[in-house]
């Protein structure tokens, strides 16, 4: 584990010398402060057209109008923005030469896909934490349950753990990071959208097919139900997607 930390240490610190990581935080900063000033001022709004219209009304719950679906907004958000942190972080290496002293470094095939990861991993949790900030003011302003939040917010490192394995074993395949970044973003899409087939196809199939679907899984997350088997799915699909990276290791390995 030693060798992994040593490695995602270094992937981190080259996406902060790029401008990658900044362009990717401030432009997620803003586009997911946008949508949490426009939750807040709509709950407010309604707030107060209930409490002039019915008297003395409860106040709105502020996980069910603001949280829960920022959360959802959130994983819109990465939808777009991780392809952009996972296609450099091999077929940049492809593309500059460097991939043959990794594969001939004292390094595993399975440490460099693990500290890769993990550096892909830590600049998206600078993202969630941003978010996590906006999130400070309802705390101190309201009295939303925290616990659902936490549950929400372990769904969404779940969610980008899952799309930055993927990324990875696509950036895998290729050396240029237009074609890496494309190819991810339209794999994301896809799994993104395979819920709708159940809309219109309610068969084992359909339901099958809408299983694999990511958003099918989050959106207990987003509500505050932890269940095993969403869990277990993110789990299964980090699996699969380092476990195809380093197939495709092993077979670069091998063609060098």
């Amino acid at each position: 584990m030693t060798n992994v930390w040593i490695l995602a240490k270094k992937e981190l610190r080259s996406y902060f010398a790029s401008p990658i990581a900044y362009i990717v935080l401030a432009m997620f900063a803003i586009i997911f402060g946008y949508f949490f000033y426009s939750a807040t001022a709509i709950f407010v709004d309604y707030s107060m057209r209930a409490m002039m219209q019915r008297g003395g009304a409860p106040p709105m719950n502020i996980n069910d109008f603001i949280i829960r679906p920022l959360l959802m907004n959130v994983s819109v958000i990465v939808l777009f923005f991780l392809p952009m942190v996972t296609m450099r972080l091999f077929a940049e290496e492809k593309r500059m030469g460097t991939i043959e002293l990794l594969l001939t470094s004292p390094l595993r095939d399975v440490e460099i896909i693990l500290g890769k990861w993990l550096a892909a991993l830590l600049l998206y949790g600078c993202l969630l934490g941003v978010s996590a900030l906006n999130m400070v003011f309802l705390f101190i302003h309201g009295k939303p349950d925290w616990r659902p939040v936490l549950v929400g917010y372990l769904g969404l490192l779940l969610l980008g753990a899952s799309f930055l394995a993927i990324g990875a074993f696509i950036s895998s395949l290729t050396k240029n990071q237009i074609v890496a970044a494309a190819l991810t973003f339209g794999v994301f899409l896809m799994l993104w959208v395979l819920d709708w087939v159940s809309s219109y196809n309610p068969s084992t199939s359909g339901k099958v097919i809408a299983y694999l679907s990511i958003t099918t899984h989050l959106e207990p997350f987003a509500k505050g139900v932890l269940e095993l088997k969403d869990a277990l799915y993110y789990l299964s699909v980090i699996f699969l997607g380092l476990f195809l990276t380093l197939r495709s290791m092993e077979s670069l390995r091998w063609r060098a």
